[in-house]
């Protein structure tokens, strides 16, 4: 009677345990979104300074689900300059669309994505991604981007960067990050750094406000004379900042 009893216990014991085991991972696996407003001083791009006399508008939403992410972001410059130099009202000029999947395995975590540049006033572009991290001190990332439509070229991204817990829900991520550039045009250059600081201030819940500051700067002589040649503000370095504020749920 008492090894019934036993036995009896430790089945629901172990159904208890499974029942609890599948819940958490039902909860685990709910979909999750995210819509980001980034409000910054400059919009750059790989080291490519692409406004001038203006404040950028970048909207973002992500939606996630077991690994699999789907994002829309934009671009809206407050006052837009064209390409001969004069300068016009506020224009969108730009709808990122961008197809992902992450996972990890022990301390590695790797990446692969699809990305659509749609542009305005040039060609659109299109790239495929993938990247790899170690889970360990500054969180070394390398990523390979290949563009396959206009330039069909490389761009390759190591970074490292590191959070640090100022309170108990104040957060401040430190970054930085080196790219090489591989283009068709003939430019093979160590291309562009850039350093980083972002401070994760939560308001309500779902809700953070992100002040941020950047500073992006060529890696080679080569690589700054072609910047300054390119960039609309016709300098190689920039040092820009804002603030995003985040609906996350």
């Amino acid at each position: 009677m008492k090894t019934t009893k036993k036995l009896s216990l430790a089945v629901l014991g172990t159904v208890f345990s499974l029942g609890l085991a599948t819940t958490a991972m039902a909860e685990e696996a709910k979909p999750t979104a995210d819509l980001n407003v980034a409000l910054l001083s400059q919009y750059v791009w790989r080291g490519f300074i692409t406004s001038k006399d203006s404040v950028v508008i970048q909207p973002s939403m992500t939606v996630a689900y077991q690994g699999v992410g789907v994002n829309l972001w934009g671009n809206l410059d407050s006052k837009q300059y064209k390409t001969d130099g004069s300068e016009k009202t506020s224009n969108f000029n730009e709808t990122d669309l961008t197809l992902s999947y992450d996972g990890s395995a022990g301390i590695v975590g790797y990446g692969a994505g699809y990305i659509y540049y749609g542009l305005e006033g040039v060609r659109d572009t299109q790239e495929v991604y993938a990247k790899a991290s170690l889970n360990t001190l500054l969180t070394p990332t390398l990523t390979l981007y290949k563009e396959f439509t206009a330039t069909k070229g490389w761009y390759v991204k190591l970074g490292i960067g590191q959070t640090l817990e100022l309170t108990k829900d104040i957060k401040l991520a430190l970054g930085a990050g080196a790219g090489y550039l591989d283009s068709q045009t003939g430019y093979n250059e160590l291309h562009d750094g850039v350093l980083s600081a972002t401070l994760s201030v939560p308001v309500v819940q779902y809700v953070t406000v992100s002040p941020q500051l950047y500073y992006s700067f060529p890696l080679s002589s080569k690589a700054k004379d072609y910047l300054k040649a390119v960039n609309l503000t016709e300098k190689a370095d920039c040092l820009y900042g804002g603030v995003a504020v985040d609906f996350a749920f």
